[in-house]
């Protein structure tokens, strides 16, 4: 544990009694089908029946959402902020951690009214704020502190913002040579923040060096990578050598079913709990779609289809760590702000199956979504200074309009 808590430094810890209850949030029966039984990637899983979630209903989430989100943003027109704070949080070191968290926040908010696609007027004015602030602000991102790399999701987040600027603007040419420059500029960083080992991390606690010297980890390199894959298909192709030593980290974490350790310095703790399956849950997905976008051929459906269906059938091992104030307190040590990070790229990698076989993944995906959301509208699952509700809300309404079953 003790390499563990350094990599969430500075966290106060607390004692807490956990309640018995069940990890299994859906379908006890199959759930405890594939305890006895091993994934079987060679075909797809029996899926367990449930009433799949309206087109109304789901739009309905997403309006709530979308209204959170237009209430919820900043005067300069970004979202989250240092504040809300309590007696216990993450390592932070300011004002640099902070500017990171903000740009990661506002690109997901951005991206997500982009892809809803709403027409009204407060939330068009909205995403218009929301895109002035991003290309005033983000050349500013760097580095907090030696020690403390939060930027690298501010850099891959702006990315896929920046991708879905670029098509929505598309009768502006000028604007669209600014985002390509912008993008390329987030290149530039992220090469000059990759670890010496190939991938990412987020601190440096080793020897806080000019090249960081932070382990990788797993779902940093899928993260970025995805957004390196969305911006070479608009033809802002990113550095081939980085990409290419990001996906040898990558894999150097994979094990056998598809599961990924949680940082390569875990490689010789590989039955750790946050190594299994259940602790891997929040990250298989994003590992899993990142492999696959990039070529990998072991990436195969079934392999997409089978970790889709555990995430639905053993949505607990996520569920029970959600809103924990500690990182990785709770049981498998999940922390809280893997679960709409898992979900949105579980998502992605339902869009990257046969149209016709997406319909009831959406449906697991979508009724897990609809039932988390708060009376507020918004969807949060870490209580992270005052980011948590915006960063979940834009994961949330990105999962949710995927899940759109078709018309």
């Amino acid at each position: 544990m003790k390499r563990l808590s350094a990599a969430f430094a500075v966290c106060v810890i607390i004692t807490c009694v956990v309640t018995p209850v069940t990890c299994f949030a859906k379908e006890p029966d199959a759930a405890a089908e594939i305890l006895s039984n091993p994934l079987d990637f060679s075909k797809p899983p029996v899926l367990p029946k449930l009433d799949p979630p309206g087109r109304e209903e789901i739009e309905a989430s997403i309006k709530r959402g979308i209204a959170f989100l237009i209430e919820d943003q900043n005067p300069n027109g970004s979202w989250g902020s240092p504040t809300r704070t309590k007696s216990l949080n993450i390592y932070a070191p300011v004002p640099g951690a902070h500017h990171a968290f903000r740009t990661a926040t506002t690109a997901l908010c951005v991206s997500a009214l982009i892809e809803t696609k709403s027409t009204d007027p407060a939330a068009v004015n909205a995403l218009k704020r929301g895109e002035e602030w991003l290309l005033e602000h983000l050349p500013d991102l760097r580095r907090a502190t030696g020690d403390a790399i939060y930027n690298v999701w501010g850099h891959a987040y702006s990315i896929q913002a920046l991708v879905r600027m670029h098509k929505r603007h598309d009768a502006d040419k000028p604007l669209q040579k600014r985002i390509v420059q912008l993008i390329e500029m987030q290149y530039d960083k992220l090469t000059r923040y990759e670890s010496v080992d190939g991938g990412w991390g987020y601190y440096d606690f080793r020897y806080e060096a000019r090249k960081p010297t932070s382990s990788s980890i797993s779902f940093v390199n899928g993260t970025v990578l995805i957004a390196f894959a969305e911006a070479k298909a608009i033809g802002v192709a990113p550095p081939e050598r980085i990409v290419k030593r990001a996906i040898a980290a990558l894999l150097r974490q994979q094990k056998p079913d598809f599961s990924y350790l949680y940082g390569e310095y875990l490689q010789y703790q590989p039955m750790r709990g946050i190594n299994r399956p259940g602790g891997s849950l929040g990250r298989s997905q994003c590992c899993n779609c990142a492999l696959r976008y990039w070529g990998d051929k072991a990436i195969t459906d079934n392999v997409l289809k089978n970790w889709l269906y555990r995430l639905y059938v053993r949505n607990g091992w996520l569920d029970i760590g959600r809103k924990r104030p500690v990182p990785h307190e709770s049981w498998m040590q999940v922390a809280g702000y893997f679960y709409y990070y898992g979900h949105y790229y579980a998502a992605l990698c339902i869009d990257l199956l046969p149209e016709a076989q997406r319909g009831p993944y959406q449906s697991m995906l979508a009724d897990l979504m609809l039932d988390r959301q708060e009376k507020d509208g918004s969807w949060w699952d870490y209580p992270l200074y005052d980011y948590h509700q915006p960063y979940g809300t834009g994961y949330a309404l990105m999962t949710l309009q995927r899940c759109l079953p078709n018309p």
